[in-house]
């Protein structure tokens, strides 16, 4: 397993967030429109992709929140992919990142019907917090911060 720095212009990439996006569809059902304005993949400039024998089986990207906060968007493992701990890599790795370019903590939202996403970010020390910015009323979401 090997991981990869890209932007959100990566054909790689691109194919990932289309499966993302029909699962959440599915997933978050009338509720989906909503979620789908705050998850434009246009101009993210930090994107990880993970390869199993250079085929993409998962992605991550940041995209700045404030000046010492980066927001974790688009986490995706292919069904075929889970439980053996790419998402936790590729998580790593966008923390990391996140370091090196200066910044403190990360911040994230993922919703009540994605049980495997919640205990993905509580595992990798990710602490709840109340719902920030556009999800602040939103009774599916849940918020996490972790300081770096």
């Amino acid at each position: 397993m090997i991981t990869k720095r890209i932007n959100s212009d990566d054909k790689d990439f691109q194919e990932l967030v289309t499966e993302l996006d029909r699962e959440l569809e599915m997933r978050d059902g009338d509720e989906h429109p909503f979620y789908s304005q705050f998850n434009k993949t246009d101009k993210i400039k930090q994107v990880i992709i993970a390869y199993d024998q250079d085929i993409a089986v998962g992605c991550g990207a940041l995209k700045e929140y404030s000046n010492d906060t980066m927001e974790v968007k688009r986490i995706f493992v292919r069904l075929n992919k889970r439980g053996l701990g790419i998402a936790s890599k590729i998580l790593n790795e966008l923390e990391n990142w996140s370091k090196e370019l200066g910044y403190r903590k990360c911040i994230l939202e993922t919703g009540k019907k994605q049980p495997e996403a919640i205990q993905l970010y509580k595992k990798n020390q990710y602490q709840l917090i109340p719902n920030y910015g556009p999800y602040e009323d939103v009774e599916n979401s849940v918020c996490f911060v972790k300081e770096l």
